[in-house]
């Protein structure tokens, strides 16, 4: 899938778009058409094809009218899909109670992060490095922010560590979405594809010229019937990430450190 960054737009038009601040209505006896109908079909057309399929024309036969009729409300792509992104981001929850302190506060919105990726699975091949401003994006940082707001962090800490915890799920969401892909594209499940190699592994890979891959890929690949398992790979690395969130709120909070 081919990776796509945001940003690239206009930025008065791109701004005015996401917050709103102008929108054309359709032109008398033309189609029934409006921002939110535009991003909500390139997102269905993300969703059931890729990002490689995304086009103001692809967009326009979802919706039964001429490309141009488009243009009318979004200016190209580049605008669309920074209007997709931040549509997207508004799904997540954000409960405005979690229990269990920081802690549980961002593992929660990990766990949405990791969610919105498995409905979008597009999401994962957007690089957001100049991210849309939108009020979705806006939103979600300002609630992540809160999340380790008051713990001992000085402002930037807040900043890296909710950076932290986002890379650390897309990183990860991006992998999974790379095994399934893997599969729709072999036709061939990773179990299915771990035992056609197994017996051929058996004979080419001396265990006394690899000690430590042969016993520790024996030990995963009978654990995960796999090469590897996205899903336990996603839980065990965001328990390291938390863990060393917290050794730096326990430096914070002791004297002299």
């Amino acid at each position: 899938m081919t990776t796509e960054y945001t940003g690239g737009g206009d930025p008065a038009r791109s701004l005015a778009l996401l917050w709103r601040t102008r929108e054309k209505s359709g032109r008398k006896g033309g189609p029934d058409l409006s921002v939110d109908r535009i991003v909500a079909a390139a997102i269905e057309v993300a969703d059931a094809d890729g990002l490689g399929a995304l086009s103001m024309r692809r967009v326009a036969e979802r919706l039964g009218v001429g490309t141009m009729s488009l243009y009318t409300y979004v200016p190209g792509k580049a605008e669309l899909l920074d209007l997709m992104l931040d549509t997207a981001i508004g799904e997540a929850a954000r409960p405005a109670e979690v229990e269990g302190g920081w802690r549980a506060r961002l593992e929660q919105i990990a766990r949405e992060k990791w969610a919105l990726y498995q409905r979008h699975p597009w999401l994962s091949y957007v690089a957001t490095g100049r991210p849309p401003l939108g009020p979705n994006v806006a939103d979600s940082y300002e609630y992540e922010l809160s999340a380790v707001d008051g713990i001992g962090l000085t402002d930037l800490e807040m900043d890296s560590v909710v950076a932290l915890v986002g890379g650390y799920v897309h990183g990860a969401a991006r992998g999974a979405v790379e095994a399934a892909q893997a599969e729709q594209r072999t036709g061939m499940t990773d179990e299915q594809w771990w035992w056609a190699h197994a017996p051929y592994l058996g004979k080419l890979m001396d265990p006394s010229r690899f000690p430590l891959g042969a016993r520790v890929g024996q030990a995963a690949g009978e654990a995960y019937n796999a090469p590897s398992d996205p899903v336990h790979a996603f839980e065990f690395g965001l328990e390291r990430v938390l863990d060393g969130i917290a050794a730096l709120v326990e430096r914070r909070s002791t004297p002299g450190s």
